[in-house]
């Protein structure tokens, strides 16, 4: 499913060994990372080992509830958080000190009888280009302010895969600035669009930057 603007917001197990000898002592250390994959479609991503997954029932419960659904979207959805206790009610907040990755994989379908741009893909989540900028502002129901571009890169990928890798600053007032990093893919025949973000604060996004673009850099999609 598509969060546009107006609705807003398998680990691996193994033991670890102690080794004696000539003087020296080693351990071994949990994987630096996970891997995910939504084996259907062939995408895939990693996020560090401390990040945890979140709960598929409460995320749907939050999907539905953004999209005044009473169904979970169609497609592949999920999300891991930073640290202990990851929670579903912090995909759409606003005020957090922990970086929230969520992905999805879904169908895509023209609203309107609008075409797959590269705008479309742009603005997939919220308002990127400066057009769906001023429209979400007009319409008065858009809360976020004081948008800041701090990246916008082209991203081509084996098998006619295509998107961008797009990263931005968006406030609320009174509020802290929050950063979104944000791939956003699709397939040659524009049927299919393949989604990650990533956000917190942009202080908490300044902190963890060198895990976040680890996170962002090893989203892919590989042909069936």
């Amino acid at each position: 499913m598509a969060f546009k603007a107006r609705r807003i917001v398998r680990g691996l197990a193994w033991g670890c060994a102690l080794l004696l000898g000539a003087g020296l002592i080693a351990s071994c250390a949990p994987p630096q990372y996970r891997y995910i994959s939504d084996s259907n479609d062939h995408a895939y991503f990693k996020v560090p080992h401390y990040w945890q997954q979140v709960s598929p029932a409460d995320l749907c419960k939050v999907l539905e509830q953004q999209a005044s659904s009473r169904t979970c979207p169609a497609g592949w959805d999920i999300a891991y958080e930073a640290g202990q206790d990851p929670s579903a009610l912090d995909f759409p907040a606003l005020d957090l000190s922990r970086p929230f990755v969520y992905s999805e994989v879904a169908p895509y379908t023209p609203q309107n009888n609008t075409p797959l741009t590269a705008e479309t893909l742009q603005d997939f989540f919220l308002p990127f280009t400066a057009a769906e900028r001023a429209a979400a502002e007009e319409s008065g129901d858009f809360p976020l302010t004081d948008f800041k571009q701090l990246r916008d890169a082209t991203v081509t990928l084996h098998g006619g895969f295509y998107g961008f890798r797009e990263t931005f600053d968006y406030s609320i007032p009174g509020g802290p600035a929050n950063t979104f990093d944000e791939d956003i893919l699709t397939n040659a025949a524009g049927t299919t669009i393949y989604f990650l973000v990533v956000h917190c604060t942009a202080s908490c996004y300044s902190q963890d930057q060198t895990a976040i673009n680890e996170v962002m850099s090893s989203f892919t999609v590989r042909s069936q």
